[in-house]
């Protein structure tokens, strides 16, 4: 039997309803048994700030820094705003990979979903956020690349994840799963 990958996902819109929080939701769904994705929040954290950071970090750091170090891999699954990552994610960047020298993103398979009711599907914010995670010693899964487009269509009334989108997500979450196995060392 094959090892169950932790995968940490962080969701880049704070928003109730939001349209990236359900596809993250959908993807746990989706996703092999090799995989178990787990929704590490980022709404509390405290804006970055070195001077907080030095003796007594703040407690949001503290638990943010070891559900990203207990996870085997990441996933982050986020709008664009402004052609870029929402403040949240950058924020969340920002702690996870502090203090210098102590990233807690190192070394850890990633792969990105952005996703927006625009045409381009956050195409911005996905490039952004790989850049950053490059810099930052993760591997990114290079394909499929998922910039979802029209994603406000893809949940029916009830909230159900439509049909549609169901065949590319799973694609993109079997790859990703595929791409963790062959990162993850041990």
């Amino acid at each position: 039997m094959s090892k169950v990958h932790h995968v940490a996902v962080l969701v880049g819109s704070l928003r109730k309803g939001s349209i990236n929080r359900k596809l993250a939701l959908a993807l746990a769904e989706l996703a092999p048994a090799s995989l178990k994705l787990e929704i590490v929040e980022i709404g509390d954290l405290p804006l970055y700030n070195e001077d907080i950071d030095h003796d007594q970090p703040p407690e949001a750091y503290i638990r943010f820094r070891a559900k990203l170090k207990a996870a085997d891999a990441l996933l982050f699954v986020t709008p664009e705003y402004n052609r870029s990552v929402p403040a949240p994610m950058k924020n969340a960047i920002d702690v996870g990979s502090r203090p210098y020298g102590q990233s807690a993103f190192s070394g850890k398979p990633g792969a990105v979903l952005s996703a927006s009711p625009g045409a381009i599907g956050g195409f911005g914010a996905n490039q952004h956020l790989r850049q950053s995670m490059v810099f930052l010693d993760v591997p990114m899964m290079q394909q499929p690349e998922a910039y979802l487009g029209g994603a406000g269509s893809f949940f029916e009334e009830a909230g159900m994840l439509g049909d549609g989108i169901k065949p590319f997500l799973r694609k993109f979450i079997d790859a990703y799963a595929e791409w963790v196995e062959q990162q993850v060392k041990g």
